[in-house]
C-alpha cells in the first residue's frame, strides 16, 4: 500500500509538471475574454474533462499501442525522456513548447468557439509529452494498487485544472507574468528531472549490462 500511494505521488507530480495548467492560462484568458464567469466554468469543467478522459485512456491503452506498433518500453522510455526533457527546456526558457498548441490552433479554435475540448483540453494541457507521460507511468505501474494510484493522480490534476482555470483571472491577477514565468520554470526544472528519469530507465533495459 505504502509503495501504491508514493507511486501515486511520484506520478501526480510528474503529470502536473507536464500538464501545467498555470502555463495554459495566458491562453486560456486570450480565448475566453469574451465570456462570462460562469461561461468560462464550463469551459474549464470540459478542459478539465477532456485531460482526465485523454490521459486515462492511453495509460489505460498506453500497452496495446506498443504491442501494435512493435514498440519496446525500453525505446519508448528513452523517445519520452527526450520529448519530455525538449518540452522542460522551453518551460525553464519561460517559453510555450510547440509540442502543445501553436498560434494557428489557437486561431483556429477561436474562429471555431469550443476551446475547451481544443486547443486548451487538448493539445495545451494534455498534449503529446502529457499522453507519453501517462503512458510511461502506466508502464511503470506493476500492481493493481499503482494502476489505481496512477488513475487517482491523474483525477487529482484534472481537478487541479479545473480549479486554476476557473479562477484565471484572480491568478493572472495575483501572480502576474512574472509569477507565472516562474512557476512554469520550477515546474520545468521538475520535468526535466522526470524525463532524465525516464530516459535512464529505457537505457538500462535496453542495455541491462550497463545496470
Amino acid at each position: 500500500m505504502a509503495t501504491a500511494i508514493s507511486f501515486g505521488i511520484a506520478a501526480f507530480a510528474s503529470l502536473f509538471a507536464i500538464v501545467d495548467p498555470f502555463a495554459a492560462l495566458p491562453v486560456f484568458l486570450a480565448l475566453t475574454g469574451h465570456e462570462t464567469h460562469a461561461s468560462r466554468a464550463l469551459v474549464a469543467r470540459r478542459a478539465a474533462l477532456t485531460v482526465f478522459a485523454v490521459l486515462s485512456v492511453f495509460a489505460l491503452c498506453g500497452h496495446l499501442l506498443f504491442r501494435f506498433f512493435g514498440i519496446s518500453i525500453a525505446g519508448f522510455k528513452i523517445a519520452g525522456g527526450i520529448l519530455l526533457l525538449g518540452v522542460a527546456l522551453d518551460m525553464m526558457r519561460a517559453q510555450m513548447s510547440a509540442t502543445k498548441t501553436t498560434p494557428g490552433e489557437e486561431q483556429d479554435a477561436a474562429e471555431k468557439g469550443d476551446v475547451g475540448l481544443v486547443p486548451v483540453g487538448i493539445p495545451l494541457l494534455s498534449g503529446p509529452g502529457a499522453i507519453a507521460s501517462s503512458m510511461l507511468l502506466s508502464a511503470r505501474a506493476d500492481s493493481v494498487l499503482a494502476k489505481v494510484s496512477l488513475y487517482g493522480a491523474i483525477a487529482v490534476v484534472a481537478l487541479v485544472c479545473f480549479l486554476v482555470l476557473r479562477s484565471a483571472t484572480a491568478i493572472g491577477a495575483v501572480l502576474g507574468r512574472t509569477g507565472m514565468n516562474v512557476i512554469n520554470r520550477v515546474m520545468g526544472l521538475i520535468l526535466a528531472s522526470v524525463a532524465v528519469e525516464f530516459f535512464l530507465d529505457g537505457v538500462r533495459l535496453a542495455f541491462p549490462r550497463l545496470a
